[in-house]
């Protein structure tokens, strides 16, 4: 169990992060930050993780005093190009088309501060996600129910039909989430 006198803050619009978190009975309150999420070319998928959970440490440490802070960035990673949040339907479906029968990574980058302490520790996870052949008619209907809209790769592996489109996964599944608990888990033991 993490136990602290600080307040714990997640600096993530996730609901997704935020249930992770609610699921190890972690204690905290929850706001988001908004950065530009650039990815640049010839940047290295850790390097491009890090540096956007740090990103998002730099705003979030602009309004939060005092306390413990996690930031993430996830990014899902096919054939050397990053995929990220697809921008509308039409780029969900792309990207849906060629995730489809193909092994890609997942990338999850995150950050966690103690003002205390001055501590700040960045880390990461890294996730082998196979899909099998997706049938168009699969990609119209989830891409029409909304879900991909905010999810890097365009897919959910939690609570939706992008379940199915999982053949097998090779490390964290909670990493494809969005948060990689054990690993963060650690961390904030090691903050606190």
């Amino acid at each position: 169990m993490i136990e602290t006198n600080l307040p714990i803050y997640l600096a993530s619009k996730s609901p997704r992060r935020r249930k992770l978190l609610k699921q190890i009975n972690l204690k905290f309150k929850s706001f988001s930050v908004d950065i530009a999420e650039t990815i640049y070319p010839h940047e290295t998928p850790v390097h491009c993780v890090k540096r956007l959970a740090e990103e998002k440490m730099q705003k979030a440490r602009e309004r939060i005093n005092e306390g413990i802070i996690i930031t993430a960035d996830t990014i899902v990673v096919l054939k050397g190009k990053v995929i990220g949040k697809p921008k509308n339907k039409n780029e969900a479906k792309k990207y849906l088309k060629e995730l489809s029968g193909n092994i890609h990574a997942v990338y999850t980058g995150f950050s966690v501060y103690n003002s205390k302490s001055n501590l700040l520790v960045t880390d990461y996870e890294k996730t082998l996600v196979e899909f099998r052949k997706l049938f168009d008619d699969e990609i119209e209907d989830y891409v029409s129910g909304g879900s991909p809209m905010d999810k890097a790769g365009a897919y959910g592996i939690q609570d939706d039909f992008g379940a199915v489109f999982i053949k097998k996964i090779n490390g964290c599944y909670y990493n494809v989430v969005g948060l990689p608990l054990t690993r963060v888990y650690q961390v904030l033991r090691k903050v606190i």
